[in-house]
C-alpha cells in the first residue's frame, strides 16, 4: 500500500506524464528532463507498461506480491551465480522487496540504480580475487568438493567466503581445461607425467581461464545505466509469467529477424574476441559473399554508413558492432578490415536481404533399411512468417506453404508415410500452427483460444484440401513448445498421427502480443527517448480441441522414447510464476478414421527400444545426468573428474546433444572430411539415419502401414 507522502509523489508525476504525454501544446522538454536521461527514459516506460500490463491475460494486480516476485527475479538477473554481491549487499537491495509496485506506479526507479553501483563495485572486487586467484598454481589432487547449484547456496557473508568459493570455482575451470589439454597431447596416463611438463600444463590452463574471465569481466564492464533499467523492467514483466517480457530495442530486431527468418545486412556470422570483431562466416548467397572480398577470419577495425567517417569498433560489444553493420537493403556499409598479412584495407558492400536457412523447412526421403520402405521426413525449425512483408502486400515466406511444398514434392515421391519433426520448436505464428495442421485434415476446429475475460474464439481450418492423407508420426521433445504443442495436440485429438518422443512438450499455452513501445509516443518531444523497444505481453490461453490446455502439462506422447535429458527440468512447469494448468469444454470435430491398435504400437516400440544399444547408451547417459542432477556437490580431485568424463563418455557422447537431437556443431559429421563433399541435403539425410528416434519413427510408420495393408487384404482383426 502507498504512503500518503508516495501517493503525493504520485500524483504529481503522473500529472506531469500526462501533460508531457497528451497535451496539444508543445512543452518544453527541459521541464522535464529534471534528472539524467536513463531514469526519465525510465520514468516515462514504467508509465507506458504500466498501462499496457492492465491486459494481461492474468489480471494481476501491481501489488506487493507482484513486487517481491519481480524482486526476486532482478536479484537472480543481477547475481544468479551468488559470485558478485556479498549478504550485505542484498540487504540493501532487499529494501525494495515490496516496493517495485510504488516505483512502477510513481515512475520514479531507485532500486536499478541502486543494483548498478553496488554491481559494478562488486565487479571490481571480484576481478581482483580471479586475478589473485590465477596467479598461483593449483594442486589438483587434494580431496576438495564445492557446491554447484546457486539454489543450494546463500549470498557471502564476508569477502573470504566469497573469496574461497571463486577459489572453488575456477580450480574447477582449470582441473577442467588442464584435463583437456593432456587430452591434446595425447597423455592418457595423468599419474605418470613429468614434473616440468604438469607444471607447464597447468600453468596453460590457468592462462586460458585467466582469459575466460577477462573477457566476462570485460563485458560486465560494458554494461550502461540503459542496460540496468532494461533489466529491472524485464523482471517486471516476468512477473506477470515467464513469456511477458520487455524487450530493448536490440532484442526486439532480433525477435523480428527470428520471425522473419532473414534480416537485411550483409550476410556474415560474426565474434567478438579479444577486444575484437571477428568474421566466423559468410553467408553463401548473401551480400558480402557476393562481393567477395570480406573472408573468415577478418577481423573488422571500423564501420562506415556510406561516405560518412568510420567509426572505430574496437572494444566495442558486439552488439552495438552488429547494429551499426545492418540497415536497410540497397545501402552501402564500408567495413575497415584487418587481415593477417595485409595492412588494413576498406570493403564496400551493398546491404541486401540475408536468408537464415537453417530457421527454414527441410524435407527428404529416407529409406528404412528395415522394411525399405521409402519415407518421408520434414523438419519444421520454427513457425515462421513474414508479417512485415505481408502487411506491405508482398508474399513473404512462411512455415505452412513450405511444408505444403514439401508434402507435394514427398507424395510425388510415392512415400509409405511422414515423420514430422517438431523436436527443439520453440513456436511461432499461431496462423502457421493452424495452417500446418490444416495439411493434414480435411477441416475443422485446430485450437481454441480463450482470453482474460473468459471470452472463447475457436481457430478453424477451412479449407478441405489436405496434403497428405497416409501414415504420419510427430517427433516431439522437451524443447516442443507453444505452436508445435499446438500441431501435436490437434493431430493426437484427431487421432491423425502417432506423437513419439519425450514424456511431455514443453508446456506453453499462452499467446503473447508484440507491441511497439514507440508507438506510444505521439508528442515530438519525447522523440529523444527512443527507441524504447517492445513489451511481449501474454493476453491470452491456448486450449485443445479436446478442451485441455497446452499450458503448464503440455502434450503426452502415445509412444514415449527415453531422453537423455528426461531427469532434468526442462518445461513450463519448471518456470517461475508459470500460468497454471486448467481445461475448459470440448469443440465437436470429426476422429481421423485410424485402425491402428496404441497398445499394439506402444508395445512393438517398448520391444524396440529395449533391444537398440543407442537407446540403451541413452539411458545409461541419462542416469549419469540424473545423479549429477541429485549430487550438486563437484570433487576438485584429479582422479575423480577424469573418472566422471570417462564415464559421461560412450558410443553416442558425441552423437546426441542434451535435448535428445543430433548435434549439428561445426566440428561434426558434417563438416567431417568424409562429408566434405556431401550436398547438404546429403548432409541432413546421413545424420538423420543415425538418429535413433527418427529410426524408430520409420518402424512406427512401418506397423501404421502394415496395418492399412492387413485391412486391404482383410487379414486385420
Amino acid at each position: 500500500m502507498l504512503k500518503i507522502k508516495t501517493l503525493l509523489s504520485l500524483l504529481v508525476v503522473i500529472s506531469s506524464l500526462s501533460m508531457v504525454l497528451f497535451t496539444t501544446q508543445p512543452v518544453s522538454v527541459a521541464a522535464f528532463v529534471a534528472e539524467d536521461f536513463d531514469q526519465n527514459r525510465a520514468r516515462l516506460l514504467t508509465y507506458v507498461l504500466r498501462r499496457q500490463f492492465e491486459n494481461h491475460f492474468s489480471a494481476k494486480p501491481i501489488d506487493d506480491d507482484l513486487s517481491k516476485a519481480a524482486f526476486h527475479l532482478y536479484l537472480k538477473q543481477l547475481d544468479f551465480q551468488k559470485r558478485l554481491l556479498l549478504a550485505g549487499e542484498v540487504d540493501q537491495l532487499r529494501v525494495f522487496e515490496d516496493r517495485i509496485d510504488d516505483e512502477i506506479s510513481t515512475g520514479r526507479v531507485i532500486l536499478a540504480p541502486l543494483g548498478a553501483r553496488l554491481i559494478k563495485n562488486s565487479i571490481q572486487r571480484a576481478q581482483k580475487i580471479v586475478d589473485e586467484v590465477l596467479s598461483q598454481p593449483f594442486d589438483f589432487t587434494l580431496n576438495e568438493t564445492y557446491e554447484t547449484d546457486p539454489e543450494k547456496l546463500d549470498f557471502c557473508l564476508t569477502e573470504k567466503a566469497l573469496y574461497d568459493r571463486w577459489r572453488s570455482d575456477l580450480k574447477f575451470r582449470a582441473l577442467t581445461r588442464y584435463l583437456n589439454l593432456l587430452d591434446d597431447n595425447g597423455i592418457e596416463n595423468i599419474d605418470k607425467i613429468p614434473a616440468d611438463k604438469q607444471l607447464a600444463l597447468e600453468k596453460e590452463a590457468r592462462e586460458k581461464v585467466q582469459k575466460q574471465y577477462n573477457d566476462y569481466f570485460d563485458r560486465l564492464h560494458k554494461e550502461t545505466a540503459t542496460d540496468h533499467y532494461d533489466r529491472y523492467l524485464n523482471a517486471v514483466a516476468r512477473a506477470f509469467d515467464p513469456h511477458t517480457t520487455y524487450l530493448p530495442p536490440q532484442s526486439k530486431e532480433d525477435f523480428d529477424i527470428s520471425m522473419r527468418g532473414s534480416l537485411e545486412g550483409i550476410g556474415a556470422t560474426l565474434r567478438e574476441e579479444d577486444g575484437y570483431i571477428k568474421v566466423l562466416k559468410v553467408i553463401p548467397g548473401s551480400a558480402a559473399d557476393r562481393q567477395g572480398q570480406l573472408h573468415a577470419n577478418d577481423v573488422i577495425i571500423a564501420v562506415a554508413e556510406g561516405p560518412a567517417e568510420p567509426v572505430d569498433v574496437t572494444d566495442m560489444r558486439l552488439r552495438d558492432a552488429v547494429a551499426l553493420i545492418r540497415g536497410k537493403k540497397g545501402t552501402e556499409v564500408r567495413l575497415t578490415v584487418r587481415r593477417a598479412g595485409h595492412k588494413p584495407f576498406v570493403i564496400p558492400i551493398v546491404r541486401d536481404v540475408v536468408v537464415i536457412e537453417e530457421s527454414f523447412v527441410k524435407s527428404v526421403i529416407l529409406k528404412d533399411p528395415v522394411s525399405g520402405n521409402q519415407f518421408g521426413y520434414i523438419k519444421i525449425p520454427s513457425f515462421y512468417r513474414d508479417f512485415e512483408k505481408t502487411r506491405n502486400g508482398g508474399l513473404g515466406r512462411n512455415s505452412t506453404d513450405d511444408v505444403k511444398s514439401a508434402l507435394e514434392s514427398l507424395r510425388s515421391q510415392k512415400v509409405s508415410g511422414v515423420i514430422l519433426d517438431l523436436r527443439n520448436n520453440g513456436g511461432g505464428a499461431l496462423t502457421d500452427a493452424v495452417g500446418v495442421t490444416g495439411l493434414f485434415i480435411e477441416k475443422g476446429p485446430v485450437v481454441q483460444v480463450r482470453d482474460g475475460n473468459g471470452q472463447n474464439k475457436v481457430l478453424y481450418d477451412h479449407d478441405p484440401y489436405i496434403g497428405y492423407k497416409g501414415p504420419l508420426v510427430v517427433l516431439v521433445n522437451q524443447f516442443s513448445a507453444s505452436a508445435s504443442e499446438i500441431v501435436a495436440g490437434a493431430l493426437q485429438d484427431y487421432g491423425r498421427a502417432i506423437i513419439v518422443g519425450s514424456e511431455h512438450t514443453h508446456g506453453k499455452g499462452t499467446v503473447q502480443i508484440v507491441m511497439d513501445l514507440d508507438k506510444a509516443l505521439t508528442l515530438r518531444n519525447m522523440r529523444q527517448y527512443m527507441p524504447l523497444g517492445a513489451l511481449k505481453m501474454t493476453t491470452q490461453k491456448f486450449y485443445r480441441v479436446s478442451g485441455d490446455s497446452t499450458q503448464y502439462r503440455g502434450v503426452e506422447p502415445d509412444i514415449v522414447l527415453p531422453d537423455r535429458s528426461q531427469y532434468n527440468k526442462f518445461g513450463e512447469r519448471y518456470l517461475d510464476y508459470s500460468l497454471p494448468w486448467d481445461a475448459i469444454p470440448a469443440v465437436d470435430h470429426a476422429d481421423w478414421p485410424h485402425a491402428a491398435s496404441l497398445d499394439t504400437l506402444m508395445a512393438n516400440s517398448e520391444t524396440r527400444v529395449s533391444s537398440d544399444d543407442d537407446f540403451k547408451e541413452i539411458l545409461r547417459m541419462a542416469d549419469i545426468v540424473a545423479d549429477r542432477i541429485n549430487n550438486t556437490q563437484q570433487s576438485l580431485n584429479i582422479h575423480d573428474v577424469d573418472k566422471e568424463r570417462h564415464d559421461m563418455q560412450g558410443n553416442s557422447n558425441d552423437l546426441f546433444n542434451e535435448h535428445g537431437m543430433l548435434n549439428e556443431d561445426e566440428d561434426g559429421a558434417e563438416d567431417s572430411e568424409e562429408n566434405s563433399d556431401l550436398s547438404d541435403e546429403e548432409k541432413l539425410l546421413t545424420k538423420i539415419m543415425e538418429d535413433p528416434y527418427a529410426r524408430e519413427s520409420m518402424a512406427v510408420l512401418f506397423d501404421l502401414v502394415n496395418v492399412d495393408v492387413q485391412i486391404a487384404e482383410g487379414t486385420h482383426k
